[in-house]
C-alpha cells in the first residue's frame, strides 16, 4: 500500500516539535461513517542503541484474530531519544513496512499514544493522517492523570491532560492493570475501546500488538546479530 510523502523529514526536536502542532489541527476525531472492520493491522517498532529500528505490521481478521498479513522494514536513525518525540525515530521504518503489505487494513492499532499526548499528537495520530486510516493509540502506561478504573473488564475511567479529557484507562482483564486507550484518527473513543476488547480475549494487551511486538524484535535481533 502507498503512504503519503513525509519529505522533508524533521531533523530537530525543534522541527519535530513545529510539525506536530502543526498537524495535530488536523486530526479528525470521530468516525467518518458507520463502524465496520474487517481487517485490523497492529504495529509496533524496536530499536537498539546502534540506531538499528525494526517494525513489524500483522493484519488480523477481526472476527477470528487469525492472521492475514505481516509486513516488516529493517532502518537506522539518528533522531535523538525524546520524551513525545519517539514517534520520529520509529515513523520512517514503520511507514516503510506499511509500503510492503498488500493491501491497506481497515483499522490500525499502535502500541503509543494518540491524544493522550503533551501537544495531543502521538505516534498513532501521525501514522492515521499519513495513511488515511482509522487508528488508535493502546499504550501500557498513560501520559496524564486517571483514576483507577473499576476491577471488572470493561471498566474505565477518563484520562486527563491539563483538565481536558484525552483517552480512558480501560481494564481488559479483570484484576489486572488497565491498558491506556487514545484516539489516532477517523475514530471515536467508544470505538476504539470497542475494538481494544474485541482484540483482547485472553490477555491485557491486543492482538495486535502482542504478535507485532513478537515480529519487531525478532527482526531487530537479527539485525543486531548481524553486525556482531
Amino acid at each position: 500500500m502507498k503512504v503519503a510523502n513525509i519529505d522533508p523529514w524533521p531533523a530537530t526536536p525543534a522541527e519535530a516539535i513545529a510539525l506536530q502542532d502543526r498537524l495535530r489541527t488536523l486530526v479528525i476525531a470521530e468516525n467518518p461513517r458507520p463502524p465496520k472492520f474487517e481487517t485490523i493491522a497492529g504495529l509496533d517498532s524496536a530499536y537498539d542503541d546502534a540506531g538499528n529500528v525494526a517494525a513489524a505490521i500483522v493484519v488480523l481478521a477481526a472476527g477470528s484474530l487469525t492472521t492475514l498479513e505481516t509486513a516488516t522494514a529493517r532502518g537506522t536513525t539518528d533522531f535523538p531519544y525524546v520524551p513525545g518525540l519517539l514517534a520520529f525515530r520509529e515513523l520512517p521504518t514503520t511507514l516503510a513496512a506499511f509500503e510492503n503489505l498488500s493491501a491497506a487494513p481497515d483499522l490500525i492499532v499502535c502500541d503509543s499514544q494518540g491524544l493522550a499526548h503533551p501537544r495531543r499528537f502521538g505516534f498513532a495520530c501521525h501514522i492515521g493522517l499519513l495513511t488515511g486510516i482509522p487508528t488508535l493509540g493502546v499504550a501500557k502506561n498513560a501520559w496524564g492523570e486517571y483514576a483507577e478504573p473499576g476491577a471488572e473488564r470493561g471498566s474505565y475511567s477518563e484520562i486527563t491532560i491539563d483538565g481536558d479529557p484525552v483517552g480512558r484507562a480501560l481494564r481488559t482483564r479483570t484484576g489486572v492493570k488497565p491498558v491506556f486507550v487514545s484516539i489516532g484518527h477517523l475514530v471515536d473513543l467508544d470505538t476504539a475501546c470497542d475494538q481494544v476488547l474485541a482484540l483482547t480475549p485472553e490477555f491485557r494487551q491486543p492482538e495486535t500488538t502482542r504478535q507485532a511486538d513478537r515480529l519487531c524484535r525478532q527482526l531487530l535481533n537479527a539485525a543486531s546479530a548481524e553486525q556482531r
